[in-house]
């Protein structure tokens, strides 16, 4: 049995997302932010760092959801969610795997500067707005590929979306997206998938945004 440790509205979501995909029997072990759980010692003998997602099947136990999503579509290669050694667009698959974690990277900051820190702890603005336009910039090269194709690999859907894609749900919090239509409908493309679908229901209640939109001026 596969089981996910996740974290509602997290980068575990690419997981969840990802095993839908596949449509692979597992279960779902979820934890929260707040209440110390991921610092539980048998949490930490899974995942060292006390993040998520980690992946539990059978024996093995993977952790970091880039690696998690190669194992997974290395094991499954029938659901050609993966371009094989050799392909024509491996190459833009793995840029596109690390671009997202680049993305998420930036997306991180924020939460922790923006969400996550209490009074009388304060961001800096300027760090802030330096924080956003870099966030916005990963933006462009994503609106130029869109435009002439529906995902990410010019073959179809692939795990590289499951990778990206979930970011841009963060994203909408910090930039807002008006100046970059093919992003919105790639967005829409994703929510209409019914694995997609599926994943929403068992993710769970995110605890992370008490806002839809998080301006640096608003922490002047």
């Amino acid at each position: 049995m596969i089981t996910l440790h996740h974290v509602a509205a997290s980068r575990s979501f690419r997981t969840l997302w990802l095993l839908e995909e596949l449509g692979l029997p597992y279960e779902v072990k979820t934890y929260k932010i707040t209440d110390g759980s991921l610092r539980d010692p048998a949490f930490l003998e899974i995942s060292p760092a006390g993040r998520v997602p980690a992946l539990e099947m059978g024996e093995q136990v993977v952790f970091e959801s880039q690696a998690i999503t190669q194992v997974l579509c290395e094991a499954h290669p029938e659901a050609s969610l993966a371009p094989d050694l050799g392909d024509a667009e491996r190459v833009s698959y793995l840029q596109w795997l690390s671009f997202a974690e680049t993305q998420a990277s930036i997306i991180a900051s924020l939460n922790l500067q923006m969400v996550f820190l209490r009074p009388p702890a304060k961001p800096s603005v300027v760090v802030l707005k330096l924080e956003v336009a870099r966030l916005k910039a990963t933006l462009y090269p994503l609106e130029q590929t869109l435009a002439s194709q529906d995902w990410l690999l010019k073959t179809g859907f692939s795990a590289a979306d499951t990778m990206l894609g979930f970011n841009l749900f963060a994203i909408k919090h910090f930039v807002h997206l008006d100046d970059f239509p093919h992003v919105r409908a790639y967005m829409e493309r994703m929510k209409e998938r019914d694995a997609f679908q599926r994943a929403q229901e068992k993710d769970g209640a995110q605890e992370f945004y008490d806002r839809e939109f998080y301006a640096p001026e608003d922490f002047a």
